[in-house]
């Protein structure tokens, strides 16, 4: 009788797990996937280390980088003309145009924060900085960029409403900058699927969060904090967690590596801050002499020649770790200068098919996202096409530079633009208005670009004379 009893109570047994296990099978796909992510997360901290877990997610998927990184770059490349569009149509061009001007510096203080750290990162192959000291520069760098934030809409003098909205929007961006040295960690351990993950769930937490306090509260302050606050979960819930969990647990930090990753990259830093300053400039003159519907129309005429930008990125970006390597190797530096010239022929391709298309349906299709008649821009948003194939081009340039570590030779080549942007936007600007602001950006980046060309001709001469002294 008793054997009986306990085989009855063992044949009962397994009804449970099989009653669990259908349970689960029953939920929807991201309730499973959010399950089984804040189990593992829970797991790991109670076991008292994110770096000492197995990983779980393969590497070398280059299918999966090249679609991760697509989505991820476009969502988040696309976040401020979606975000303009949806504070457009619920608060109005005024208040978009406010929360347009505070993005736009928001942006600033992001490559602040980046501090030109991430090509850097990524293509140092053999690991000479460990990433613990990576992260201690980035926290440094962004706590920089914070005050920075702060002083900005001191001198501004901004009033209490639109220094709120500079709160949320930078904290959001200061966000993007901290997160941008974990992402690098993933794409330097040949895991840039998860890192155009991270990148599109902190895009997509952001926009919902947004867009749902916008549309209850119809203010775009109280929806700029919520922003940010949404940006600040994503990191901590998944950015952070996953780069720990997914990838080898860095040796400690030396402050000497902390500092050397600031002075080298300090040429990087420099450039790219100046490059968006130059890109911000017209949009900076354009606060203090226009109304701020203006900010709106100017990013809505930018968001086509952001779209280049994000095209040529996703094309070329997951590949800077084998261009590194092709480098490497002296025998294939012709197939290094190759590549580089079917990049650019492929600039030229895309910003010629994104001009087909605003030339057609692009331009009323903007008019009627935002709510404006765009017809009366029709020319400056051939202008700003033009611009974004310009824009991509010198971003890929100074990666590639960036690659040769030739990075503090281009520093006089921004400055240089940089002034002459300067210049034209407070002449042009004043005189013409919005199309000033257009053209001044279109001038002040081709010049730069033709620059870049010439310094870059000039370094790769400069290698081959290294390499071979008869040659000079």
């Amino acid at each position: 009788m008793l054997r009986g009893k306990l085989a009855a109570r063992r044949s009962a047994e397994p009804s449970r797990p099989a009653s669990a296990r259908s349970r689960r099978a029953r939920q929807p796909f991201l309730a499973r996937i959010v399950n089984q992510w804040w189990t593992r997360l829970l797991n790991a901290i109670y076991q008292g280390s994110l770096s000492d877990q197995e990983e779980e997610y393969e590497s070398h998927s280059a299918t999966r980088d090249y679609v991760w990184n697509t989505i991820g770059t476009t969502v988040w490349g696309m976040s401020l003309p979606i975000l303009s569009i949806v504070a457009s149509q619920l608060a109005g061009a005024e208040q978009a145009g406010m929360f347009s001007m505070a993005f736009a510096t928001g942006m600033l203080l992001m490559y602040a924060a980046n501090y030109g750290v991430r090509n850097f990162q990524v293509s140092d192959i053999d690991e000479t900085h460990a990433f613990s000291s990576y992260q201690i520069q980035r926290w440094s760098s962004t706590a920089m960029a914070l005050v920075l934030g702060i002083l900005y809409c001191t001198i501004r003098d901004y009033q209490p409403y639109m220094a709120t909205i500079c709160f949320g929007v930078y904290l959001f961006k200061l966000v993007d900058g901290a997160a941008d040295v974990y992402e690098g960690r993933l794409q330097q351990a040949d895991k840039l699927y998860l890192a155009g993950i991270s990148q599109t769930i902190r895009s997509v937490a952001v926009f919902l969060v947004f867009t749902v306090l916008l549309f209850v509260m119809r203010d775009i302050a109280v929806a700029s904090v919520g922003m940010g606050i949404a940006a600040v979960a994503s990191l901590v819930l998944v950015t952070i967690p996953l780069a720990l969990l997914e990838t080898e647990k860095s040796r400690h930090w030396r402050f000497e590596e902390v500092i050397d990753l600031f002075r080298q990259c300090f040429p990087l830093f420099a450039a790219l801050f100046l490059f968006n300053l130059i890109e911000t400039m017209p949009k900076l003159v354009m606060e203090g002499a226009l109304p701020y519907d203006n900010q709106l129309y100017f990013n809505a005429l930018y968001f086509p020649s952001q779209s280049i930008q994000i095209i040529i990125g996703f094309i070329y970006k997951p590949q800077l770790v084998r261009l590194s390597n092709i480098w490497a190797n002296p025998r294939k530096r012709r197939r290094f200068d190759l590549i580089i010239l079917a990049v650019m022929a492929v600039i030229v391709a895309v910003t010629a098919g994104v001009g087909v298309f605003m030339a057609t349906i692009g331009i009323p299709l903007t008019g009627f996202l935002y709510g404006v008649d765009f017809e009366q821009f029709r020319f400056l948003c051939y202008l700003m096409v033009v611009a974004g194939g310009v824009i991509a081009a010198i971003d890929f340039l100074y990666a590639i530079v960036t690659v040769l570590r030739r990075q503090g030779e281009v520093m006089r080549l921004y400055l240089v633009a940089f002034a002459a942007v300067t210049l034209s936007s407070l002449v042009l600007v004043n005189l013409i208005g919005l199309a000033g602001a257009v053209v001044s950006y279109l001038a002040s980046m081709t010049l730069l670009l033709a620059l870049l060309v010439w310094e870059y001709i000039r370094i790769r001469q400069a290698i081959r004379r290294e390499r071979n002294p008869f040659l000079s």
